[in-house]
């Protein structure tokens, strides 16, 4: 979702081949009167789901964020589309549980921009970056409790150290869980630079010669915590799936490992026969629900790279359903 706004426009990220993929899903013939269906899961400030509408007049969009500011801006931007249009307040965890309530069985598409947007990099208040001193938040939903400050202030050494490890994959968080529990007991740790200080610190000096500013990998760990971005995904991308029609498509668009490796396997899981081995003839209810349609990640062009440099750790994924259960 690293959608660039600091030059007045949103430049969402791989847009034409989000629009490729997805088109054959959105054009096929559907029953009388029936329109379309796409969700954008991850929904932002729109502009893919401004070019979704754009390009499929008969389209209904159903977009979901858990940032006030993105459904807030994203009703504004699409307000000529309003007929066509659900926004809704909510995680993408609830996925399920959003389409029940606008009364929709099946979709035809599903879109995951995963990450953090440009306006929750941009704003200092928002706490995401270590390159802004502010207060250390980092919540994509204003309106939950859960905060980073609260995680690095509350959690023990050894949350601390898991999180860093499995989320930002920091290979020195035990030194970095400990010295913010050693810091965190002169005074509380309420800032984001403050934060970036004490990890600088834990690094050794020559790792942090090499690979940028050695407060990325726990921002980044922080972040994933504080949102439940995992567990989200982990539950949104099988609904997705489940949702889907015959010939639907989902697109997943992730920006680190930890995103594409869950979208990989999620994947995976419905591309492949789990007939028993060495049977003469496969059985038919183990036989795929979908097929892969990129070969492993695609990664941006330089063209992209150009038009969108946030574009740069952008990872996508693809699948069509082609079967549906008895």
């Amino acid at each position: 979702m690293d959608d660039n706004t600091s030059t007045g426009g949103h430049v969402p990220v791989l847009l034409e081949r989000v629009l490729e993929l997805l088109g054959p899903a959105l054009t096929r013939p559907a029953a009388a009167g029936a329109q379309p269906v796409v969700v954008d899961a991850n929904l932002g400030l729109g502009g893919h789901s401004e070019a979704l509408l754009a390009a499929h007049p008969s389209l209904h969009l159903i977009g979901i964020d858990r940032d006030p500011y993105a459904i807030e801006f994203s009703t504004r931007r699409l307000s000529s589309y309003a007929e066509r249009i659900t926004l809704v307040h909510a995680s993408s965890a609830d996925l399920a549980g959003v389409l029940a309530r606008a009364g929709h069985t099946t979709v035809d598409g599903v879109l995951f921009d995963l990450g953090v947007s440009s306006p929750q990099l941009d704003e200092a208040e928002r706490g995401f970056a270590y390159s802004y001193d502010a207060p250390l938040d980092m919540r994509m939903d204003t309106e939950q409790e859960l905060t980073a400050e609260k995680v690095v202030n509350t959690y023990s050494a050894a949350e601390l150290t898991r999180i860093l490890r499995d989320y930002g994959e920091e290979r020195f968080a035990p030194r970095v869980a400990g010295l913010i529990i050693k810091e965190r007991a002169k005074e509380a740790i309420t800032s984001t630079k403050r934060l970036a200080d004490i990890v600088r610190e834990a690094i050794p000096a020559a790792t942090r010669r090499t690979g940028g500013n050695p407060a990325k990998r726990t921002f980044q760990a922080l972040r994933i915590e504080v949102n439940a971005e995992l567990s989200a995904l982990e539950v949104a991308l099988p609904a997705a799936l489940d949702a889907l029609a015959l010939g639907g498509r989902v697109v997943v668009l992730s920006y680190h490992s930890l995103e594409d490796r869950l979208t990989k396997q999620a994947l995976t899981a419905r591309t492949r026969d789990t007939s028993p081995p060495g049977l003469p003839v496969p059985l038919a209810a183990h036989q795929p629900r979908f097929r892969l349609l990129t070969r492993g990640a695609e990664l941006p062009s330089d063209e992209e790279l150009a038009r969108n440099p946030r574009a740069a750790s952008a990872r996508l994924r693809a699948a069509e359903r082609i079967r549906v259960d008895d």
